[in-house]
C-alpha cells in the first residue's frame, strides 16, 4: 500500500508513538507485507526469526521489536509491538469508512456495466466497460474490476485477510488495507470469496474463469486464463502462474508457486510448489501417473498378505 504522499520517519514515528533510528527526514512511501515490498516501504518484525529477512529485504523502513544495527540505507522504527503498531497505520491511511447507500458515490462504473439488485459496491470501487454483476454481489472499498467481467450471485470481493496473531486472551486480528484487483474477462461463479491483500493486491489475471463456491485468500496472485473449478480452496500468498487448470475441492497451502500450465486434478492437497506443465494428484501431492500406479499397486496388497500366508 503507497501512502497518498511521501511521509519522514519522524511524521511516521509520532502516528505511532515509537521511537526511530535514521534521519529524521528518511522518506517514507508505503508499507507491505514481507514477500511484496519494495524500497521506501515499512515491513514489519516482531519474532528474532525473521529479524535477519526483514533487514535485508528491499523494504528500507523496518518496524523491530529490538534495537538493532541498522544497515546501510535503511531506517528503524522501535515498538514494542509491531503487530499493533503496523495495524495503527493500516488504520491511520485506510480506516473503515462507512457506506450508507448501496453504490458509494465515490465509485467509479464504466459504460455498459449494469449492476443488479442488492449488490453493494464500496467506496473508491472501479468497475469497467459493459460488466454484468448479478444480485446480492459485495465489492468491498478500494476493489478494481477490468471490463468485460461477469460476477454470479452472491460472491463477496474485499473480505478481510485471515491472518492473526495469538495473544494470552485470544487472537488479534491484522487489519487488512489492500485490494481486489480483477482484470479485463474475468468470470467469476456464484457464492465465491476473493479476500483483499493485508496490504498488497489479490489478483486475478485476465481471461480467468473461476467456478461457484472459490475461495481466494490475501495477497494471492492468480494469473492469466486460468480456469478454477468448484470449491477449490486456495490459501493467501500463493501465486498461480498463466493457464492453470485447477479441478474440483483441490486445496492449497499459502505461499506457494503453481507453475504455467500445470493441471491439478481434483480433491488433490498442493502442499508444496509445483513444476508447470504436468498433470498432479493426490495428497501429498504427486505427479498423476506415479499416483496412479502406487494407488493400483495398494489394490494388490490383500493379495499378496493371501499369497503370504
Amino acid at each position: 500500500m503507497k501512502f497518498p504522499k511521501t511521509h519522514s520517519l519522524k511524521e511516521i514515528a509520532e502516528i505511532i508513538g515509537s521511537e526511530f533510528v535514521g534521519e529524521e527526514n528518511f522518506p517514507i512511501l508505503g508499507m507491505n507485507e514481507i514477500h511484496v515490498v519494495e524500497p521506501g516501504d515499512i515491513v514489519f518484525v516482531d519474532h528474532p526469526k525473521y529479524y535477519d529477512k526483514a533487514l535485508q529485504s528491499a523494504a528500507t523502513i523496518v518496524l523491530i521489536n529490538k534495537e538493532v544495527d541498522c544497515p546501510d540505507g535503511k531506517a528503524l522504527l522501535i515498538s514494542d509491538d509491531p503487530f499493533r503498531d503496523f495495524n495503527k497505520l493500516t488504520n491511520h491511511f485506510r480506516p473503515f469508512t462507512f457506506s450508507n447507500v448501496s453504490i458509494a458515490t465515490s465509485a467509479q462504473i464504466g459504460e455498459g456495466t449494469v449492476i443488479q439488485p442488492n449488490c453493494f459496491v464500496g467506496n473508491h470501487v472501479k468497475i469497467g466497460k459493459n460488466c454484468l454483476i448479478h444480485a446480492n454481489v459485495s465489492i468491498y472499498d478500494h476493489c478494481v474490476i477490468g471490463d468485460n467481467v461477469v460476477i454470479q450471485a452472491g460472491t463477496i470481493l474485499g473480505a478481510d485477510a485471515f491472518y492473526y496473531k495469538k495473544r494470552p486472551d485470544g487472537f488479534d486480528q491484522l487489519l487488512s488495507g489492500g485490494r481486489v484487483v480483477i482484470e479485463d474477462n474475468v468470470g467469476i461463479g456464484a457464492l465465491c470469496t476473493i479476500d483483499r491483500g493485508v496490504t498488497g493486491d489479490t489478483t486475478i489475471g485476465a481471461g480467468t474463469k473461476i467456478d461457484n463456491q472459490v475461495h481466494v485468500g490475501h495477497d494471492t496472485v492468480i494469473g492469466k486464463k486460468c480456469l478454477i473449478a468448484a470449491q477449490t480452496g486456495i490459501a493467501g500468498c500463493v501465486v498461480i502462474e498463466d493457464e492453470v487448470t485447477l479441478w474440483g475441492q483441490v486445496g492449497t497451502t499459502s505461499g506457494i508457486t503453481i507453475g504455467t500450465k500445470a493441471v491439478v486434478m481434483g480433491q488433490t492437497g498442493v502442499t508444496k510448489s509445483i513444476e508447470g506443465g504436468k498433470t498432479y494428484f493426490g495428497t501429498p501431492i504427486e505427479e498423476s501417473r506415479e499416483k496412479l500406479k502406487q494407488l493400483a499397486n495398494i489394490k494388490k496388497i490383500p493379495e499378496i498378505i493371501e499369497k503370504l500366508k
